[in-house]
């Protein structure tokens, strides 16, 4: 299978970014550095090109109320023009992925998911629709994907007159028409900051790459991206989440309403005990990397590393962890093996970065 490319690659090749396969496309890490971009979108604005996401449409008189069963979250009484993230999961309670839900009408849902599991994704929800009256299309392949992230994107994007509604609540989503285009503006992203994510058309995606970094917005990519999302504790689908975990193994019980009448996954929840927790650590010393083994003041086996990486904003090696829930140290004492040696690791009630949301 050939890789694909964005409709911006070109862009990113004519600012000599440093392009890997990631999820089938050809994408860019990085333009300057990991460090200068994350702090461009913690302290001003960044952009990323996001656009190997997938969407699907969900249109009809049950469109709501279908994503609200294939969803654990309550998407059904979310207000119009919300977004709702929840996992996806199967009847067992295990995680297929995660994604966001836009509410757009009574009659239009659409649905991100997470490009690696785009497939998987349509496969699952597309099977699942025949009792409701709605109809899904996937138009992963139709739109381009930009999110402008940090605390001055809306300043930037109003200037431009991308956006110009007054009240523009975080996880909202409208529609507009801009420069003659159609656009989804959706106040969401993947980095903890203020942003918005702009679904477009491929051709007028180029358009408005070139109008955000004329305004001063940094390209971003995306080992920029994992950065900002573990600095705030995001999980991401392949490490955090996974075929073999349910949402209350993975810090995501918040998102599992048991009050909703029915759901897929709900009869398995509702029993289920939690064979994991995901904890929080960083280091003084040392980076720690997936795969890692954590181990208690004894040095026994207790989990494993999810996410690891240097923090642009702490300076420390932070970490995620599924830790087997029997063996969770009550004295809050970890240790993380790096390359045969055992590192003192602290433990963190919250995210390592409180970002800057709305």
């Amino acid at each position: 299978m050939s890789i694909q490319k964005t409709s911006l690659y070109e862009e990113h090749l004519s600012l000599n970014a440093k392009m890997a396969p990631f999820a089938g496309f050809d994408m860019p890490l990085q333009y300057t550095s990991v460090k200068e971009e994350v702090l461009a979108v913690r302290k001003n604005a960044g952009v990323f090109d996001v656009s190997h996401m997938g969407e699907f449409l969900v249109t009809g008189p049950e469109a709501i109320a279908f994503v609200d069963y294939i969803v654990t979250n309550d998407f059904q009484n979310a207000e119009m023009k919300k977004a709702v993230y929840s996992p996806l999961c199967r009847e067992n309670g295990t995680v297929i992925d995660d994604l966001i839900a836009y509410k757009l009408t009574e009659d239009r849902v659409l649905i991100c998911v997470n490009a690696s599991n785009i497939e998987k994704d349509w496969n699952w929800i597309s099977t699942q629709a025949s009792a409701f009256k709605c109809n899904i299309e996937n138009q992963s392949s139709d739109y381009s994907l930009l999110a402008i992230q940090g605390p001055e994107s809306e300043k930037i994007i109003r200037n431009l007159g991308i956006l110009t509604i007054a009240d523009f609540p975080y996880y909202s989503i409208t529609e507009t028409n801009f420069q003659g285009q159609k656009l989804i503006i959706a106040r969401t992203g993947y980095t903890g900051e203020d942003g918005f994510e702009i679904f477009t058309s491929h051709t007028f995606a180029k358009q408005l790459w070139k109008q955000f970094l004329d305004s001063g917005v940094k390209p971003c990519g995306l080992a920029a991206r994992d950065v900002l999302r573990l600095e705030v504790c995001y999980p991401l689908y392949g490490h955090e989440l996974t075929d073999e975990v349910t949402p209350l193994d993975s810090g995501l019980a918040w998102t599992v309403k048991m009050t909703k009448n029915k759901f897929i996954g709900k009869d398995a929840l509702a029993i289920y005990k939690p064979r994991y927790q995901l904890v929080k650590l960083s280091l003084e010393k040392g980076i720690p990397r997936e795969g890692y083994s954590v181990l208690d003041i004894n040095n026994n086996t207790i989990g494993k590393v999810t996410s690891g990486t240097m923090s642009v904003c702490t300076g420390k090696g932070i970490a995620m962890a599924l830790i087997e829930k029997d063996k969770i140290p009550t004295d809050k004492k970890y240790l993380i093996n790096i390359r045969n040696t055992n590192y003192e690791a602290n433990f963190h009630a919250k995210a390592f970065i409180t970002g800057g949301h709305k």
